[in-house]
């Protein structure tokens, strides 16, 4: 049985090459993220020119920034101790310099009031605003550390007032809309109106990419439903979101967003140092493969590798043994959840609940199904079978972007046969490959009236019998 949660992986455009793609996607890489922040157009262009030489089924992420604030370039790093004082500046075209640290954001000054608290790169140095005037922050160190250029700067319990996106995010949306990727990943989402924003850009390139929406600060966890009415997935993005919200509170807010994600038919991913201990080491810590765990028993679509798999010493490593953690679970643990119907599409929804439950009571192999659009595909997946889903997809995107969801193998078909001929032909194709064998029992999600009709029949009988209908 394959492993059906997927694993998302970072890789920078210092170590991109096919070669290296190739022992990722070997390893049990299902997609690849992208982040802009930290890479040019020319860079990325090379990337992913790397990526589609090795497969056309691994799904591209491409992260904007979104609404952040982040620490400006630097002389050279700026060491505090506990009790030192410093000047924070808005000041986006500055350089930090001395003890005056410059931000991205020009109203910061403005924005922040004394009093409040201000968290550099996930926490790790932390400030308190004493004083301000009309340029800086005086603020108060409160933990020995190193402030480092282009770090990540949170206020908990703040909110500024930043656009949703900054000229270069519109520029990087353009670019994938452009460049054919899958999956734009919008930073720091806080409502609707954000998710919004990304989608009016991409209906003027008019581009089917899919819009995923990281959760990493307290107003988008307040607005997840509305942000999940207009955004094709989620990303658990726990480091900023451990900044805002405390920290005891992040596993069951993760179970939460999950289970919602699920009920409502969206992917959901689970970031952030996830096996961090392997950015240096070849074995992952307990409290990590522990992590890991628990993300798969709360059937998470996908886990994503960041610093791990983008400049780690151990990239493969990393994510075999992500896969070998998620497949153990698998193996001893059913993962099958009976969340409602939907209303929308309402026999798709049926059948796809039948074909689910009769899996599990008929013992059978697996499920193979074909869709235009995933919809039906995402639909089996939310009931977390024990069985994979062999979706035959008449779409090239469509395929990869069903690489994020769970228990999902796409192959691309073309649409110049009809839909059962398909079918039985990918079912030898299958079995050629051992998938499984003749006398295994498997299902059929189909249509009798064209692929855009969606779904109207199951039915159930061994690969051996199927395959005589196209032999």
């Amino acid at each position: 049985m394959p492993r059906k949660t997927k694993i998302v992986a970072t890789i920078s455009s210092l170590k991109c090459s096919p070669g290296f793609i190739g022992r990722l996607y070997k390893a049990g890489m299902n997609v690849i993220r992208l982040n802009t922040a930290h890479m040019t157009r020319d860079d990325a262009l090379k990337m992913i020119k790397n990526i589609r030489q090795v497969s056309d089924k691994i799904g591209i992420l491409i992260d904007t920034k979104g609404p952040e604030i982040r620490t400006c370039d630097n002389d050279k790093p700026l060491a505090v101790k506990y009790g030192d004082t410093i000047r924070i500046k808005g000041d986006p075209d500055k350089r930090s310099k001395g003890k005056v640290v410059c931000v991205s954001y020009e109203h910061f000054v403005k924005d922040i009031p004394i009093g409040s608290s201000i968290m550099i790169d996930d926490g790790y140095i932390a400030l308190a605003v004493m004083d301000k005037d009309d340029k800086y922050l005086i603020c108060e160190v409160e933990n020995d550390g190193v402030i480092n250029a282009r770090k990540s700067i949170n206020i908990p319990s703040v909110h500024v007032r930043l656009p949703a996106l900054s000229d270069k995010d519109k520029r990087f949306i353009e670019f994938a809309a452009d460049n054919d990727l899958d999956f734009i990943a919008h930073s720091f989402v806080r409502n609707e109106d954000d998710v919004i924003a990304v989608q009016k850009i991409l209906d003027r390139k008019k581009s089917s990419i899919k819009i995923i929406a990281k959760i990493e600060n307290s107003q988008g966890v307040e607005n997840l439903c509305e942000i999940l009415d207009h955004a094709y997935g989620v990303m658990i993005a726990r480091g900023d979101l451990a900044v805002e919200i405390p920290t005891e509170q992040i596993p069951l807010i993760q179970k939460k967003i999950i289970s919602t994600c699920i009920e409502k038919r969206k992917p959901v991913i689970v970031a952030t140092q996830i096996l961090h201990s392997m950015i240096e080491s070849p074995r992952p810590t307990r409290a990590e493969v522990s992590d890991v765990a628990n993300a798969c028993l709360d059937s998470a679509d996908a886990l994503m590798l960041s610093g791990e798999t983008a400049s780690g010493k151990y990239p493969e490593v990393a994510v075999r043994t992500m896969a070998k953690v998620a497949k153990e679970v698998e193996d001893k643990k059913s993962s099958f959840i009976n969340v409602p119907y939907t209303l929308e599409n309402r026999i798709t929804a049926y059948l796809a609940k039948a074909a689910v439950k009769a899996s599990l009571r008929l013992n059978t192999k697996a499920i193979v199904a074909d869709s235009l659009t995933g919809e039906s595909i995402r639909a089996l997946a939310a009931y977390r079978g024990d069985n994979p889903i062999y979706a035959q997809i008449y779409d090239k995107r469509v395929m990869r972007q069903l690489s994020l969801s769970f228990g999902v193998f796409a192959d691309y078909i073309p649409r110049d046969i009809t839909s059962q001929d398909s079918l039985n032909k990918s079912i030898c194709l299958l079995l050629d490959d051992k998938q499984f064998k003749e006398d295994d029992l498997i299902i059929i999600l189909a249509g009798n009236f064209g692929i855009k009709q969606g779904a109207s029949y199951i039915e159930i009988s061994t690969a051996g019998n199927f395959k005589k209908k196209c032999t």
